[in-house]
């Protein structure tokens, strides 16, 4: 008799209500998952930036030359884009970039958690528009926060509405073939590994997974802790480095003010552990503070060495 046949049957003698909270509490973490603990493998990995990092007076196609000559393979949009969807193919066939994965610029002003169901559903409307324009540029990935908590919202209210507004989102996945990825921000929420990757086994669809930001989660953990428990469940990688040392003498904020590489990340274990959980998203996107081309080049370069390590 498996788990759940066990479950169905201790129901029936001791009552549904007894048990099934417990059920429902244990099962997602119980179940195998193969290939959970892999070898390390070879990966490749594609170079990306958020589009408002091009600080440079040009067209959008001149922007995407730009960064396609400075060893950029792909942009990251905001969705809904301002732009038209003609526009952003012409600019994307011009220059030979990639649109591999849009945020959705809805998901903070109006969360998924908000106890207003009318809130909620401006929400999913909008992620839902994200998802189709995602698919119209070729991308793969629309990445959303999946919640906030804050003195309105506690922690349990945030995890079961979040959950079901996801849920809500799962026709408009379907029908796009465009998979979600929700983010690790500072958000009060989901702090800790073990509980993310229980958040997304609950909802369990094969297109919901994570976007995980290396340099976010730095402020109460260690990345490459959070990427070995994720493992599989990482669809996108957000790539930006932290300072704890900054944090902790000039304030919460400032630790982001530090260059790629002169952070706490510890590159090449983080890139082991990326290897190690034979990361298939493909892409690594840099979401640190733009500049004119000059800065870029330098970002693509400091790029270059981390994914080397």
């Amino acid at each position: 008799m498996n788990k759940r046949d066990f479950i169905k049957s201790a129901a029936a003698l001791s009552g549904a209500a007894a048990i099934l909270p417990l059920a429902s509490a244990i099962e997602p973490l119980a179940k195998p998952v193969a290939g959970e603990k892999n070898a390390p493998g070879n990966i490749t990995l594609k170079k990306s930036l958020g589009v408002g990092m091009i600080r440079e007076e040009l067209s959008l196609t001149d922007k995407f030359k730009l960064v396609k000559d400075l060893g950029f393979d792909g942009v990251e949009l905001d969705t809904p884009s301002e732009f038209r969807i003609a526009e952003l193919l012409e600019a994307k066939a011009a220059s030979g970039i990639e649109l591999p994965s849009v945020v959705n610029k809805d998901h903070w002003k109006l969360p998924l958690s908000d106890p207003d169901p009318a809130v909620r559903k401006k929400c999913i409307g909008s992620i839902a528009r994200s998802l189709q324009e995602a698919k119209e540029l070729g991308g793969d990935t629309v990445l959303v926060v999946p919640g906030i908590v804050n003195e309105k919202v506690s922690y349990e209210e945030a995890y079961i509405t979040s959950q079901s507004s996801i849920r809500e989102l799962i026709p408009y996945i379907e029908k796009t073939g465009v998979q979600i990825g929700l983010e690790n921000v500072w958000n009060n929420f989901l702090l800790s590994p073990v509980e993310a990757k229980r958040f997304v086994d609950e909802i369990n669809h094969p297109l919901i997974g994570w976007y995980f930001d290396i340099g976010n989660i730095l402020r109460y953990g260690w990345p490459e802790h959070w990427i070995r428990t994720l493992n599989r469940r990482i669809v996108k990688f957000h790539l930006k480095e932290f300072s704890r040392e900054l944090m902790n003498t000039k304030g919460l904020w400032e630790g982001f003010k530090v260059d790629l590489l002169k952070g706490d990340n510890n590159w090449p274990v983080v890139l082991q552990a990326i290897r190690e959980v034979n990361y298939s998203g493909g892409w690594i996107t840099a979401e640190v503070p733009g500049g004119d081309r000059k800065h870029l080049k330098k970002i693509s370069a400091q790029m270059d060495r981390i994914i080397s390590s």
